[in-house]
């Protein structure tokens, strides 16, 4: 069968969703809590997208006794309060809500525990628009059926997508990476928390600055695509 559109796949944090100080005040709480030291705002900012228990070992620096505490403290803030802080980045739910009407599905894929994810989601009333969300372990561990890192997490949307043929959308390299290693593209978005120059590097196809733009680059993939796939139509390759 032709594939007559490209599903989209998202990353969540810095890409649809503003975290707004949810995340890098709930590390700051937890970090206070045991006893460490609190990274400057930027490097805060910088944990944002990475899986969570690496960006605490290399960048806060948290010994490895500690860990599993430091997370339990910043998910009890999170919960609690961080969700609460968070919004959709402006025009990112319309183009959802666009992109469902028109037929074209979409995913999310995530570092962030994939329990949290979804609810993170129902909280901003979106988590219907999406044929699925896919995130790591709710302890962030390797367990059986659940992917690691975000290589595997982008494949596990694929599997569920029933793809191999589909466009990344992340504001971190990792998300760059995670979609090249699948064979994808990515579409790297301005608005989210990579330092300059990060995404380029990474080797994102293009580099958005709103989700207008986005959907109107989307938008002109899915043309070209279905032109391609008209073509090889037409000349009985299907």
């Amino acid at each position: 069968m032709t594939q007559t559109t490209v599903p989209v796949i998202f990353d969540l944090d810095g890409t649809l969703v503003d975290p707004a100080g949810g995340i890098t005040d709930g590390i700051a709480s937890a970090l206070r809590a045991v006893g460490l030291p609190v990274p400057g705002q930027d490097l805060l900012h910088s944990m944002i997208g990475p899986k969570l228990s690496d960006s605490l070992l290399t960048v806060a620096q948290v010994p490895a006794e500690l860990l599993d505490e430091v997370i339990r403290l910043y998910r009890e803030y999170y919960v609690a309060t961080g969700i609460a802080q968070s919004r959709i980045y402006p025009g990112v739910r319309e183009v959802l809500e666009s992109f469902a009407a028109a037929g074209l599905p979409v995913a999310v894929a995530t570092q962030k525990p994939q329990r949290l994810a979804r609810t993170v989601l129902e909280h901003h009333g979106v988590d219907g628009l999406f044929h699925g969300i896919h995130g790591s372990a709710d302890d962030e561990s390797a367990v059986e059926g659940v992917p690691v890192g975000k290589t595997g997490i982008i494949a596990a949307a694929l599997e569920d997508l029933d793809t191999q043929h589909a466009v990344m959308v992340g504001d971190r390299a990792q998300d760059v990476s995670g979609a090249i290693a699948n064979g994808l593209d990515c579409i790297g978005v301005a608005w989210g928390f990579a330092p300059d120059g990060e995404l380029e590097e990474a080797g994102a196809v293009a580099i958005v600055e709103t989700a207008e733009g986005l959907a109107e680059l989307i938008g002109r993939m899915q043309a070209a695509h279905a032109s391609a796939m008209s073509g090889v139509s037409n000349d009985g390759h299907v």
